[in-house]
């Protein structure tokens, strides 16, 4: 039997449609990204990352909130990022309870974020001499 890891704990925790959604987004997110690194930081917040922070599941009484650390940067065909809009670099996914999320859409955009982690950084523009 394997042993419970600090997210499995978080969501158990919980106990509540939170955690079951925190769940589902958990096992998406491994599908889109299978080497993904998991871990708890700031208080108890799961972060999944790949050559950088891919996205965060804070939870809060109302709502799981997914941030994208480098969400402004991302093509949403979908319309998934519902919160955070206004920011220069995160965007976010609000999920409140009862609400579903588009499975295909959010796979793409964790593959889509784990990619742009990967990419090498932008040369900067060459100054004129």
């Amino acid at each position: 039997m394997s042993k419970l890891t600090e997210i499995d704990q978080r969501i158990a925790i919980l106990g509540d449609w939170r955690g079951d959604i925190l769940a589902r987004v958990r096992e998406l997110i491994h599908d889109a990204v299978p080497d993904v690194v998991e871990e708890l930081k700031w208080r108890g917040t799961p972060v999944w990352s790949r050559g950088g922070i891919i996205c965060t599941g804070e939870t809060y009484k109302d709502k799981v909130k997914l941030t994208f650390a480098k969400g402004a940067s991302l093509k949403d065909p979908a319309k998934l990022f519902n919160a955070s809009l206004d920011g220069k670099v995160r965007r976010a996914i609000d999920i409140g309870e009862g609400e579903d999320i588009d499975t295909k859409a959010f796979k793409a955009l964790v593959r889509a974020a784990a990619d742009l982690n990967a990419a090498p950084p932008k040369a900067s523009a060459k100054r004129a001499t």
